[in-house]
Formats: structure tokens, sequence, C-alpha cells
């Protein structure tokens, strides 16, 4: 379940225009000519800006297999639910798709 729920929400779509890897490592090497230059201040932005970059540059070339963690959830979900007392909405709330929980035998009146 924990997996399921941490790849959806790493792979959630994000507002905005979406990076491309490529254009994460442009903006690293960017980063790292203004550092040297950059005053406390600005050097602390950008510290912060490249660790973020990072952290999303491993999230795209981590290779998480989503459809075998889908089909683990849909096996276990509605047991997991009944014994939990999780419902419905709760499920679509964390961003659970409703398709899944249909495959799951997940109702909105379960």
């Amino acid at each position: 379940m924990r997996r399921y729920l941490e790849a959806l929400e790493a792979n959630k779509p994000r507002r905005g225009r979406k990076r491309s890897p490529e254009s994460v490592k442009k903006r690293l090497a960017t980063i790292e000519t203004e550092i040297a230059d950059a005053d406390p201040l600005k050097r602390v932005h950008l510290v912060q800006e490249r660790a973020d970059l990072q952290e999303a540059l491993e999230a795209t070339e981590s290779n998480v297999d989503l459809a075998k963690l889908e089909k683990d959830f849909v096996r276990s979900a509605a047991p997991y639910s009944q014994r939990k007392g999780i419902t419905y909405s709760t499920w679509r709330e964390v961003g659970v798709p409703a398709a899944v929980l249909e495959k799951a035998g997940i109702t909105r009146s379960s």
C-alpha cells in the first residue's frame, strides 16, 4: 500500500511547465557558475535551488514500476480498506484514481 501511494505522490502531475532532465542539468550547471560570485543571501537561495533540482532529477531517473505497484494495490486494497475502515473518498483524496479503486472492488457505497 505504502509503496503505491508513495509512487503516486512522486509521479503526480505538477502545475506549470514540465522540466526535462536536460533542462534541469543545464540549470544545475548555471547555478554552479553563479554560486561563486553570489552574495551570501543569493548563495543560500542557489544552494537550496540546487538541492531541489538534484532531488527532482533523481526522481525522474528512478524507474518505478507503477503498473506492478498498482497490481499489488488492487489485490490488497479491498481487504485492507475493510480492516482499517478506509473509505472510497479517503483513497480518492490521497490521489488513488477512481479506475484503480474500481479494479480493486472499492466503490463509493462500500
